[in-house]
């Protein structure tokens, strides 16, 4: 739905996502945003009506209705969220107040504005199921990486002191600052056109690109000077190894380019619901799953460049064909492309990943494994800030955005392919 002069109604719009919700429709040109609370003097964000709502009370949804009757949009943010034991001595009437709020809320509100949608000309209901920002998704890795850190200490023998790497507070620091500053300046300035343009200042990103760069030569040469670095640069004068991290970089920067376009491109182009775009979309993985085992059966027979050139060579076709989609595809027309795609990238990883960990001193595999991590991360990095340039550039719902990342990643995937068969020669 355009948001462009568009009319809202924001449920729960005091704080939280709905506060959220409605500084967004005012940055995209919303003509007018209803802020609905139970207190309306809650409501403190400039530009918006703000307007009295408790969606447990019919009436005061019914005069809701009555003072938004202009609205074409309306957003069920309002709801609640109260932990508790389920054997609780109040766990029934917490219950019948989540239930009230949550669900007999969305409903009311969305059978009393139907009506007036209809009289607007159609319009839009949009029920928010999410009681956190997205941002809370990352704390599930938490307590896994916890048992991970655990089981890890448990059964993983110890290094050799000879061989342990020394931490040091400052090259731990230097390292997150070098890599986290160059991608949010390069981030900022690949955002910086389009309806979603941000309203810093370009200095901003310029300043933090430049000292991410500073802060990483002067990491790195601190790094060339040590016997066992915590970033082995040394690995890197092996020819091989260094043309294998700039396969790993070059493959995975195509795969996250392709999974960021392909959503939009399904979507927003093609008509597909969220269900078939899912299942069309499984059929890489799918591939990914019968090409890898077979890839592991070749290594040692085959040299592990020539496996890798040619998965990337089907990557790189896969993705090119999908970029050349005719404008009304059918379903088989882009699964087959998809499965070719992970026939390739099934068949480049695990040759690659051999040679990366093996072709340097075996006491250095370890870090190697580290490197090999690094490169995979810097690739998709890399593919999200392309893919937000591109896409402030060409926006994704007209379709050419995804179709200019997809070419991209065929790029970078036909890249990945040379450097991968130029290991032949050594």
């Amino acid at each position: 739905m355009n948001i462009q002069n568009a009319v809202v109604l924001v449920t729960g719009a005091n704080r939280g996502i709905g506060l959220a919700f409605a500084q967004a429709l005012l940055a995209r040109g919303a003509r007018k945003v209803y802020a609905a609370a139970r207190d309306p003097a809650t409501v403190t964000l400039s530009g918006v009506q703000a307007l009295r709502l408790d969606v447990t009370k019919p009436e005061e949804i019914a005069a809701a209705a009555q003072q938004a009757n202009d609205v074409t949009l309306v957003i069920n943010n309002a709801g609640i969220a109260q932990p508790g034991g389920f054997l609780a001595d109040d766990s029934d009437a917490v219950a019948r107040r989540i239930f009230e709020t949550n669900f007999f809320g969305v409903l009311n509100v969305s059978k009393t504005f139907a009506p007036v949608l209809k009289a607007n000309g159609g319009g839009a209901l949009l029920n928010v199921l999410s009681v956190a920002s997205w941002h809370w998704l990352f704390a599930v890795n938490v307590p896994l990486g916890l048992l991970v850190l655990w089981l890890g200490r448990r059964a993983l023998p110890g290094n050799s002191r000879t061989s342990v790497v020394t931490i040091v507070p400052l090259d731990v620091l230097l390292n997150m600052l070098a890599f986290g500053l160059v991608f949010l300046g390069a981030d900022g300035l690949g955002t910086r056109g389009g309806a979603d343009a941000s309203t810093t200042p370009i200095w901003v990103p310029l300043g933090q690109l430049a000292l991410g760069l500073l802060l990483g030569v002067v990491y790195l040469r601190r790094q060339l000077r040590l016997a066992v670095p915590l970033f082995p640069l040394d690995l890197l004068r092996i020819p091989v190894f260094a043309l294998s991290m700039c396969t790993s970089v070059a493959a995975f920067c195509a795969q996250m380019l392709a999974y960021i376009a392909l959503p939009f491109l399904l979507f927003d182009y093609f008509g597909r619901t969220p269900w078939e775009a899912g299942m069309l979309i499984t059929a890489w993985p799918l591939a990914t799953i019968v090409a890898a085992p077979l890839a592991g059966r070749l290594i040692g027979r085959y040299p592990d460049g020539l496996l890798g050139g040619i998965g990337l060579g089907l990557l790189a076709c896969g993705l090119a064909l999908l970029a050349a989609l005719p404008t009304q595809p059918g379903d088989l027309d882009i699964a087959w492309r998809m499965a070719l795609c992970g026939l390739g990238f099934g068949l480049f990883q695990s040759p690659n990943n051999h040679t990366i960990l093996t072709v340097g001193p075996a006491q250095r595999s370890g870090s190697a494994g580290g490197m090999l991590g690094t490169a995979r991360l810097t690739g998709q990095s890399l593919a999200a800030v392309l893919a937000a340039s591109l896409f402030s550039v060409w926006p994704p719902a007209a379709g050419v955005g995804p179709l200019v990342a997809l070419g991209l990643a065929a790029g970078c995937a036909a890249f990945a392919a040379v450097a991968s068969s130029l290991r032949l020669k050594f």
